[in-house]
């Protein structure tokens, strides 16, 4: 089943009970995982770094990045609460870390798995640490090209089967070429084909690179989707996507850099709805009659059937042979193996040869 993540990410505003009530939504849509962030403004950015044009769009565009941070932390108190509350509602708490801090935290919560921002593809240090977790892991590649990726995924390896931190990134690399380092991310790595614009112009979209990530590094692949609407994540499953990940929120006009590209809770339950119809419509590959189309099959198909009347001992010509709706009898493709055989029995206009 392709495990669909409801991302609230930092949806919350800094409010608790939207945060709960945010955990809520995504359970009542039937989403397998809600996901937050989780981030200290300190370690996460510089006073005076700038924020990205969506969000100056989104928030104050003279408020710094570090000050809208700061306002949208998740609290770390607020976690095992939202967590019990997400084990009530039978759906999985997950949190994203952006700094080795966040990340040492999560690990006391036991979370299944992580998920590595598409910011963070080449944080050599937070890869590592969280390949040394020893959880299953799945990276977003917003914003990286084919090499970026690779680099994250030899590190991530190197982390796997490393206690200690490397000497250089020339020895990651040269434990990334041997084969066993890159099959022993199967079954541990799976990659997010991303555009990190809020929301993503449906001609950046570029759904097709999924394959691209696929066939580049053997790894399972979905999508993580910040279009407006339905139809593009929809559309990804159908292309093959394993995971699917949605930002929403409880209201597209709440402030926020992220309210915006969201999906408001019916949204999400429809999208839940239609991901998992698409999955049964995608059945098995195997091209054969369905169950439902058997009865049809009979009604809808053509047999031979005597156009005229042919006694008994004479020659059947072609003449005397055509094709109707007959609901039994000789399929059409054994027309022509009866001309010129005997009548061994006389035909009238009408009749069904069996």
């Amino acid at each position: 089943m392709v495990r669909i993540i409801a991302e609230a990410g930092v949806n919350h505003n800094g409010n608790r009970e939207m945060a709960f009530e945010l955990v809520k939504v995504a359970a009542d849509a039937g989403a397998d995982a809600v996901k937050f962030q989780t981030f200290n403004a300190e370690r996460l950015a510089a006073l005076t770094a700038p924020k990205a044009k969506y969000q100056q769009a989104t928030t104050d565009a003279l408020e710094s990045q570090f000050a809208m941070l700061k306002k949208l932390e998740l609290p770390t108190e607020w976690h095992l609460e939202l967590q019990r509350y997400a084990r009530e509602l039978d759906i999985t708490f997950i949190s994203t870390a952006f700094d080795l801090q966040s990340l040492a935290f999560l690990q006391t919560l036991d979370l299944p798995y992580y998920k590595i921002p598409s910011g963070e593809i080449t944080n050599g240090p937070l890869l590592l640490a969280f390949a040394r977790t020893r959880k299953e892991l799945i990276i977003s590649t917003g914003m990286a090209t084919l090499s970026e990726i690779e680099q994250a995924l030899a590190v991530v390896a190197f982390g796997y089967a490393h206690e200690e931190e490397p000497e250089s990134l020339e020895q990651v690399w040269r434990f990334w070429s041997n084969p066993e380092a890159q099959a022993s991310l199967r079954g541990k790595v799976s990659l997010l084909h991303c555009t990190s614009q809020y929301p993503t112009p449906i001609e950046e979209v570029n759904l097709n690179a999924m394959g691209t990530l696929a066939k580049a590094f053997g790894l399972p692949v979905g999508y993580s989707d910040h279009t407006q609407g339905l139809v593009i994540p929809t559309a990804a499953v159908a292309l093959g996507a394993t995971i699917i990940e949605k930002h929403f929120t409880l209201d597209r006009t709440l402030p926020g850099p992220d309210h915006g590209a969201s999906l408001e809770p019916n949204e999400l339950s429809g999208l839940v709805r239609t991901i998992r119809d698409v999955e049964r419509a995608l059945g098995d590959g195997i091209k054969k009659p369905q169950r439902s189309e058997w009865d049809t099959r009979e009604a809808a198909r053509q047999q031979v059937i005597f156009c005229k009347a042919v006694k008994k001992g004479e020659k059947i010509d072609r003449g005397s042979l055509s094709t109707a709706r007959c609901g039994r009898g000789v399929s059409p493709m054994g027309l022509w193996d009866m001309v010129g055989k005997v009548a061994s029995q006389s035909f009238s206009e009408g009749d069904v040869p069996e």
